[in-house]
């Protein structure tokens, strides 16, 4: 998968983590609604600045849009490396971690 795909997916995820519309991520951040979309389904590069913008939209790093991890084939490797990042987290940072997986898999 490319490099616009793979950051649009994240931008996604990270939208839905924070309980948000596309159009209301879109007013806070000053952007077009349909740019916005063009860019999650990876149809369009994002400037440094719309980068920026959506990060203090949704309250997040900016390096969480490219934090591209290779695919891991091995389920158990997985739930080994989850298990250590939510050994370190704080009650803050567990809500905001099971928002993800939660955006991904339910419905």
């Amino acid at each position: 998968m490319d490099a616009l795909k793979l950051f649009g997916r994240r931008l996604r995820v990270a939208r839905r983590a924070a309980k948000i519309t596309q159009e209301q991520a879109a007013e806070v951040a000053r952007l077009n609604p349909k740019y916005l979309g063009e860019l999650e389904r990876g149809e369009k590069r994002p400037s440094f600045e719309a980068i920026l913008a959506l990060a203090r939209a949704l309250h997040a790093s900016p390096a969480v849009f490219f934090q591209f991890d290779r695919a891991e084939s091995d389920e158990k490797a997985l739930r080994r490396k989850m298990d250590a990042l939510l050994q370190k987290s704080n009650p803050q940072q567990l809500q905001q971690a099971y928002r993800l997986p939660r955006a991904l898999l339910e419905p």
